[in-house]
C-alpha cells in the first residue's frame, strides 16, 4: 500500500524553496512561514518537527487535543500525530527543525530525553527569554553546519547539536505537571482516550474499551458525556474520522485503501460511516477545500 504523507504537505522540491536548508530529506531547517496557508484540514505528519515560535500566537489541535501557543515557546510534533491549525496571528514568526524518522531513530531522541515521555501529552512549552536565546543560538549553529556541504561529517554534527539543544531545554520543560490533580473519573477518561488512540483503527465497539477499564459500556459512555460533553462512541467516531480525513487529504491512497487501513468491512460501509459523521462522502471531502 503506497502512502504519500509528506512533511507539512510540501508542494515543491526543497531546492526550489528559498530559505530552506537541508541534509537530504533527513534534517531540514527553514524560517519562512510557508505553512500558514495549507493547514485548512487535518494533516498527518510523518516526521518529528520542532517549531521555535519567536513571535505571535497560534491555535489548533494535535490528535483532537486543542492547543493555543503564545511566543516565545516550543512546539513539538511527533510522527503519526494529526495536526490541524485553525489560526496564525499576523505577526507569527517561527523557526522549523524537521527531522526524518531515520534521523531521530539514530539519536534515540524520544528515549534519551525526558521530552520524549511527555511531549505527546503536552506538545507546547513556554520558553523564557534566556532559553529562547539559547535555542536561537543552536539553530544558527545548525544552519551554519548544514550549509557547509563539503563537510562529510555535517550530519553527525547536526545530530549532536540537536541533542544538545533538547538537553539544554532543562528538565522543567519536560516533567509532568504534578500539581494538576485529577479525579478518579478524570483519570478513567484519560485512560479511555489512550486506549482509543491505540486501537481506534481496529476497534469501534464501545464494549472493547469498557472491558479494558472494567466498566459497563453504559457507565463508560455516561462518564465520558459528563466529563467531556461527548459520549464514548462519539470520541471513537472522532478519532476514526480524523484519521480518515487526514488520509484523504494528505496521502494518495485510494478510498478503498483507506477503508482497508481503518479496517472497515467494505468501501461502501466506510463511505456510509464517513457520510453519517461528516455529512459528505469521502470523495466529496477529498475534493473540498475544508
Amino acid at each position: 500500500m503506497q502512502k504519500k504523507i509528506l512533511p507539512f504537505n510540501w508542494r515543491f522540491e526543497l531546492e526550489n524553496w528559498a530559505g530552506v536548508d537541508s541534509i537530504d530529506n533527513d534534517f531540514i531547517l527553514f524560517d519562512h512561514p510557508i505553512i500558514t496557508d495549507i493547514f485548512d484540514y487535518p494533516f498527518k505528519v510523518d516526521v518529528t518537527t520542532a517549531i521555535i515560535c519567536i513571535k505571535g500566537t497560534t491555535r489548533g489541535s494535535i490528535n483532537l487535543k486543542p492547543f493555543t501557543t503564545q511566543a516565545p515557546c516550543l512546539v513539538i510534533i511527533l510522527p503519526d500525530q494529526i495536526l490541524q491549525y485553525e489560526y496564525f496571528s499576523e505577526d507569527f514568526s517561527s523557526l522549523f527543525i524537521v527531522m526524518s524518522n531515520r534521523f531521530t531513530d539514530s539519536l534515540n531522541l524520544r528515549e534519551q530525553i525526558p521530552l520524549g515521555f511527555s511531549v505527546r501529552e503536552t506538545p507546547y512549552y513556554p520558553l523564557t527569554d534566556e532559553v529562547l536565546e539559547a535555542m536561537l543560538a543552536y539553530y544558527a549553529m545548525m544552519k551554519q553546519t548544514v550549509r557547509i556541504k563539503d563537510n562529510p561529517r555535517r550530519l553527525e554534527i547536526a545530530k549532536h547539536l540537536t541533542l544538545a539543544m533538547f538537553y539544554g531545554l532543562g528538565y522543567e520543560y519536560h516533567k509532568p505537571h504534578d500539581a494538576e490533580q485529577k479525579s478518579k473519573h478524570g483519570i478513567l477518561g484519560d485512560n479511555f482516550l489512550k486506549y482509543v488512540q491505540a486501537h481506534y483503527k481496529e476497534q469501534r465497539d464501545i464494549g472493547f474499551y469498557a472491558d479494558k477499564l472494567c466498566l459497563t459500556p453504559k457507565h463508560l459512555s455516561k462518564m465520558m458525556k459528563k466529563n467531556s460533553g461527548k459520549t464514548a462512541s462519539e470520541w471513537i467516531d472522532d478519532y476514526v474520522i480524523l484519521e480518515a480525513k487526514a488520509l484523504l487529504k494528505s496521502t494518495n491512497m485510494t478510498i478503498q485503501q483507506i477503508s482497508d487501513e481503518l479496517n472497515f468491512p467494505s468501501q461502501s460501509f466506510f463511505g456510509k460511516y464517513f457520510k453519517r459523521c461528516t455529512g459528505m462522502s469521502p470523495s466529496k471531502y477529498r475534493g473540498s477545500s475544508t
